[in-house]
């Protein structure tokens, strides 16, 4: 016979065991259903986020077709102030800006094409956004005077060479001899030349039209009777103030000249036309 102790102890164990296996496959049951779900639940939230991310990457690529292809973001019209003589369908064509989609469009680059144009001073652009894509507002140079070489053209006081927009009757005219070739609009007059001529423009306001030769430089046709050549133009006042001692002295010897040169003041020279007696 097995003691009663013995029994109670054994019978203990065979309960708690089979509480214990009975807890076991219960989680395993509980673990076997709830798995599914939580991956579905996984790939459900996958899944959104893709077709969240997917509709976001199709809104961006239809966006940025719209902006590569509407046409209200290639250039027509820009906006143009400051000008004086160019038209404003000139200063559109020099732009260059045409038909450009207004992403293309270097505002720097259109303000080095516009001041390479010889009339252009200065310029500045602007860009944003539709209505007013580009915005140019101009500084046009001012004539000092008139070039004459085959062609008209308007040179300003730093002897850039630029057409000529309109007819100034009132400004100086300087007539170039002995040069066959026409000048163009990219040209430059020296400056001594520009200086020289505004100097005796300064002093002798009636004078209207000047004379120039390569070789002989700037001159005029004094009322007196001859033609008289200042050269560059340099140390205009000092050639003024000997041509002026020469015409004294040559006159009171009764002597009519055809030229007087004051290249260089230090000597000056003249070709006798004729003398008084002679």
């Amino acid at each position: 016979m097995v003691p009663l102790s013995h029994v109670r102890t054994a019978g203990a164990v065979n309960v708690s065991q089979r509480r214990a296996e009975r807890r076991l496959r219960k989680h395993r049951t509980h673990t076997q259903r709830t798995a599914p779900t939580v991956r579905r639940r996984s790939s459900m939230r996958v899944l959104s986020w893709r077709l969240v991310s997917g509709m976001i990457v199709v809104g961006l690529a239809v966006v940025l077709y719209l902006f590569l292809t509407a046409n209200a973001f290639f250039v027509n019209s820009v906006a143009i102030g400051g000008e004086k003589y160019l038209s404003r369908e000139e200063i559109f064509r020099y732009s260059n800006v045409a038909k450009r989609h207004i992403f293309w469009v270097d505002a720097e680059d259109v303000e080095s094409r516009l001041e390479a144009v010889p009339n252009i001073a200065d310029a500045t652009v602007y860009v944003g956004w539709p209505p007013d894509m580009v915005q140019i507002l101009v500084t046009e140079r001012e004539p000092a005077l008139i070039w004459e070489q085959g062609v008209r053209v308007w040179v300003d006081v730093n002897g850039i060479v630029m057409r000529q927009r309109e007819d100034r009757p009132e400004m100086l005219r300087i007539v170039a001899q002995g040069i066959t070739e026409p000048i163009n609009a990219d040209a430059r007059i020296p400056q001594t030349i520009v200086d020289g001529a505004l100097q005796l423009r300064s002093r002798y306001p009636n004078i209207d039209v000047l004379l120039y030769q390569p070789d002989k430089g700037l001159g005029y046709h004094d009322g007196r009777g001859w033609t008289v050549w200042f050269g560059t133009g340099e140390d205009m006042d000092v050639k003024l103030l000997v041509y002026n001692r020469v015409v004294e002295n040559i006159l009171g010897q009764g002597i009519q000249p055809g030229e007087i040169v004051m290249s260089d003041p230090d000597r000056p020279y003249y070709t006798i036309l004729w003398r008084e007696g002679s």
